[in-house]
């Protein structure tokens, strides 16, 4: 699938450094956007960029960790001087999901998950919304997980930050809908990225796989068509949406 309104705008990508955000950057790339990607590990930002380049897109690596809000303003500061204004931002950066027993969590390690896969979300946006405000114009997309759509065998607290990414979204839709921007959220399943492929035995997938009507584990490329529809003007009528990338197994 191709997205032609795409080419030529300036998208960040946060989490964009391998798995989903990684692959979310490259068919951005690949449909002529100008992608930053964003990421704390500068070898594994770097590594996309050159593919990106390699296959003929326009990428820029932008280390930051986006938990802290003065590193994220320091990132998009650089991203506007060498790129421009942004109108996208994929806010994908996360992935703290390891199962652990509720009581057995220390509290710090609570925490710790909130800050990474909710208040990053938060903080990303608070950065780049203004702008968007500004412009009247903007496209965001984040990630949630069906661990926050329904109870999984992930953690408490990356259940709870997903299920505030969700609200989030729903309640920045509301509020700056009416100023030309539209925020949606994905909430893929099982998705056999570069980690999970380490992770999880092959026996063990195979029994995941068996749990989804569609009879398989996800992609990361299954979850970035979803990223593109929503960051596109294919999507223009739609707001504060959580697709379900999760091959049938959603629970309303």
């Amino acid at each position: 699938m191709s997205y032609s309104d795409l080419a030529k705008k300036i998208a960040v990508v946060t989490g964009g450094s391998r798995g989903i955000g990684a692959e979310t950057a490259r068919r951005l790339a690949a449909n002529g956007a100008k992608v930053a990607v964003v990421g704390r590990d500068e070898t594994a930002v770097d590594a996309v960029v050159e593919r990106i380049g390699r296959d003929g897109g326009t990428a820029l690596g932008a280390p930051a960790d986006v938990t802290a809000f003065a590193a994220i303003e320091g990132m998009r500061t650089s991203v506007e001087a060498e790129l421009g204004s942004v109108d996208v931002l994929a806010a994908f950066a996360g992935g703290q999901g390891m199962p652990m027993p509720t009581p057995e969590m220390p509290i710090e390690r609570w925490r710790q998950v909130i800050e990474s896969d909710l208040t990053s979300v938060f903080l990303t946006v608070r950065s780049f919304l203004p702008g968007m405000v500004e412009r009247g114009r903007g496209s965001i997309v984040t990630m949630a997980s069906s661990a926050g759509r329904q109870p999984s065998q992930a953690n408490a607290a990356y259940a709870v930050a997903k299920a505030g990414v969700v609200m989030l979204t729903r309640h920045l839709a509301h509020e700056v809908g009416p100023r030309g921007i539209r925020v949606n959220c994905i909430a893929p399943s099982s998705i056999l990225t570069e980690r999970t492929e380490q992770l999880i035995p092959d026996e063990a997938k195979q029994q995941i796989a068996a749990m989804h009507p569609l009879g398989r584990m996800g992609t990361p490329h299954d979850v970035a068509n979803a990223a593109l529809f929503l960051a596109s003007d294919a999507s223009s009528w739609l707001t504060g949406v959580t697709i379900d990338v999760a091959g049938g197994r959603v629970t309303n």
